[in-house]
């Protein structure tokens, strides 16, 4: 327990919980890193400390359906745990996964960090299916809000993110430029013509691109677009208020979420093993996983600096940053009397010093 107490210690200056929540948090990480999973059952067992498994996972569920969150402390948080060096790129995504009847469905805006999105708002939708206007812009102007001050670079989102409204409020906001892929069957407008995108970049072979050096009238607004023709054949299309030659190039940081959505799931935490349906105690997962993440990572970056990840002969990396970090975190927590002196080294990347 005394290795506990120190990670209570380290988070409770971030946080401003009252002691008995920080301590839970902690046990909660510990349990969370040698578990792998989010199953009340399978955390409760991973608990350290005397008390028995049934008060345990008692207390899980005390936490869940009862703490207030504040939401804003999680960003605040995520923002001092990783450094990320401003102008931010922003990514906005929705990821869902159903548990019986239940559909959990999750409108999330992150911040792009070396391939990994973090995230620092999200909304619990209460439907199926894609994210309304309305719910974007709430999304974004919660963000705007707790950080006025920062400058973001651009903001990428994928096909499900279009509307003459959506547009109409992105470009309101002069400061933000962003990447959003169209559809091939969206109409692209000159002033004399109006043509269906794929047939507009028909011409492009397989790795070719372009940038359109005009804008084009779609959804009711002047925009500028560039497209690229990938391997599959299909079309790459991307929209921007801003001429832009590196436009595909960044909307290519989109795939951070994606990234996101990988440490949190499967590759991860294992989020769809959770059995919470209300979304109010889903979103309180999310954000003590949000704050696993953030440790990982950095643990992670710190490790490998110390010892470079391998490169295998494909070219690509044996393992992501977060999981290097996971995997080290999950060794130091499964033995923590041994490793009690990794655990201190480990801990200074959870006080953001």
């Amino acid at each position: 327990m005394h290795q506990v107490t120190l990670i209570r210690n380290t988070l409770q200056p971030h946080l401003g919980w009252h002691g008995a929540r920080v301590a839970f948090l902690a046990l909660f990480l510990v349990a969370l890193f040698r578990v792998r999973t989010v199953n009340f059952a399978e955390l409760a067992v991973a608990f350290v400390g005397k008390a028995k498994t049934e008060s345990n996972l008692k207390r899980l569920h005390r936490f869940f359906a009862d703490f207030e969150l504040n939401y804003l402390t999680i960003a605040k948080l995520v923002v001092a745990l990783m450094g990320i060096p401003q102008p931010w790129t922003l990514s906005i995504d929705r990821t869902t996964w159903e548990y019986g009847d239940c559909c959990h469905n999750i409108l999330m805006l992150g911040v792009v960090y070396k391939g990994v999105s973090f995230p620092l708002f999200w909304w619990m939708l209460d439907k199926k299916g894609n994210s309304n206007t309305d719910e974007r812009i709430d999304l974004l102007g919660e963000f705007f809000l707790a950080f006025p001050a920062v400058e973001v670079a651009d903001l990428s989102a994928d096909r499900e993110f279009l509307g003459e409204e959506w547009f109409e409020y992105l470009l309101e906001h002069s400061k933000l430029s962003f990447r959003i892929r169209i559809r091939e069957s969206d109409k692209l407008d000159d002033g004399k013509k109006c043509l269906k995108a794929k047939v507009v970049f028909s011409t492009l072979g397989i790795g070719e691109q372009v940038v359109l050096s005009k804008p084009r009238k779609l959804w009711g607004h002047w925009l500028y677009v560039a497209a690229l023709r990938l391997e599959s054949g299909d079309l790459l299309i991307v929209v921007s208020n801003r001429q832009a030659k590196r436009a595909i190039a960044d909307y290519g940081k989109r795939w951070s979420i994606e990234t996101l959505f990988g440490c949190l799931k499967t590759r991860g935490f294992c989020l769809e093993s959770t059995h919470l349906v209300e979304p109010e105690r889903l979103s309180r997962m999310i954000a003590l996983l949000t704050i696993g993440l953030c440790w990982a990572f950095r643990t992670g970056e710190w490790l490998a600096a110390e010892k470079p990840i391998e490169v295998k002969k494909h070219g690509r990396k044996a393992r992501s940053i977060f999981r290097y970090g996971l995997d080290y975190l999950r060794r130091v927590l499964l033995n923590l009397e041994e490793h009690e002196t990794k655990l201190l080294q480990a801990l200074q990347f959870l006080s953001s010093t």
